[in-house]
């Protein structure tokens, strides 16, 4: 699910002002490690191709989980894949695989390592064409979708784009790139912008 369904409730439905007088949406709570990612990232819109296959690989592996979890272990997964670096882990074997099955500093879920091994040979093959960044852009028509929502309950979980977008990545050969993930990684690369009205990052934007 996207960051901004995995609040708890207790937190309410609209921004929460924080004690640097900043108003922010709700779901980064007061962990300074969600919060400086909700300002610095999430919704900033991303161009470069690495960066996103990173992020969607990463929004994968949170599948069944929450964002924190994998936020705290990124530097963990960006060394036990050689920094995202898909033409790297385009090239992982078995052993490599079952290397990753001891690392205690990822996720470690078989078919999820073995589904970004897949995903980093689908990447290379829209990289020699059009470009990861380009092929991803174009669904959007080169700029973010611009949404207003004043709650977390307004904000969707899935789009028509996203359903578009999964299914032409699936039969690209992608994994673990449902509607639901697809759509939480438009939000966090900025393809999408979901923050909420009153936040402050909207407001600076």
């Amino acid at each position: 699910m996207p960051p901004a369904r995995e609040q708890p409730a207790s937190w309410g439905d609209s921004v929460i002002l924080h004690e640097d007088g900043l108003a922010r949406c709700p779901w980064p709570g007061h962990d300074p490690l969600y919060i400086a990612y909700h300002d610095e990232e999430w919704g900033q819109p991303e161009a470069d191709s690495r960066a996103l296959f990173e992020k969607l690989i990463l929004d994968g592996f949170q599948a069944g989980l929450s964002w924190i979890t994998i936020l705290r272990k990124r530097e963990a997964f960006r060394k036990a894949f050689d920094g995202f670096d898909p033409q790297a882990i385009a090239r992982f074997n078995d052993q490599r695989v079952h290397d990753l099955m001891q690392d205690d500093g990822i996720v470690r879920n078989r078919a999820k390592i073995e589904g970004a091994i897949l995903s980093a040979r689908a990447w290379l093959e829209i990289e020699a064409g059009q470009g990861f960044s380009a092929y991803l852009w174009d669904f959007v028509d080169g700029a973010p979708i611009v949404n207003h929502p004043k709650r977390i309950s307004d904000v969707p979980t899935q789009s028509a784009i996203s359903l578009r977008l999964s299914k032409d990545l699936k039969a690209r050969g992608f994994k673990f790139c449902g509607p639901t993930i697809v759509y939480a990684f438009m939000q966090a690369v900025g393809m999408v912008n979901d923050h909420l009205v009153d936040c402050h990052v909207r407001k600076s934007n």
